[in-house]
């Protein structure tokens, strides 16, 4: 399980006082105005931080770092990820799940088929859409809604998936 959580990308400089603009990646921002310590990822290295405060342009958080104040401070951090640590992410409602987490369960269906490795999750507005790699390389695309998905387990690697009829072959190559 993941220790870090990817919250924002670093987009670029704002002003000259050592502010960052993020392109958030979780889905509320206000959880920026919360925000007391993250991570930047520099690749090699990971550099904590605190956050002094938070404010917003156009949906775009703006945050500025405690103990750097100049521009030039900033400039590396652009393009880098933001990330927090799994005990300061935001609390998850019940049935709801960090993507992180869900990536490489085994998705079986409910009559007992394996179906699959989830690969990736897409976001389409309505509803998630899972994207389940079959043993022979095809992909399934399975909608995340009650119906479809009755029964996820992180903690054991499992995914539950009730096939609709002509699920299957809609998604076969």
């Amino acid at each position: 399980m993941e220790q870090y959580l990817r919250v924002g990308v670093i987009s670029n400089t704002h002003g000259i006082r050592g502010e960052v603009k993020i392109y958030p990646t979780t889905d509320d921002i206000r959880r920026f105005k919360k925000l007391k310590q993250c991570v930047i990822d520099m690749g090699r290295e990971k550099i904590p931080v605190e956050v002094e405060g938070c404010k917003f342009f156009k949906q775009t958080p703006i945050l500025k770092f405690k103990s750097i104040d100049q521009l030039n401070d900033v400039e590396r951090f652009k393009g880098k990820d933001l990330l927090v640590h799994r005990d300061h992410a935001v609390k998850l409602e019940k049935n709801e799940f960090f993507i992180v987490d869900l990536i490489g369960l085994r998705v079986a269906s409910d009559e007992g088929m394996d179906v699959g490795t989830l690969t990736d999750v897409l976001q389409t507005g309505a509803n998630d859409v899972f994207v389940v790699e079959t043993a022979d390389g095809d992909e399934i695309l399975i909608p995340y809604i009650e119906q479809c998905v009755p029964e996820i387990r992180p903690e054991t690697g499992k995914v539950t998936v009730h096939l609709l009829p002509g699920l299957m072959d809609l998604n076969r190559k």
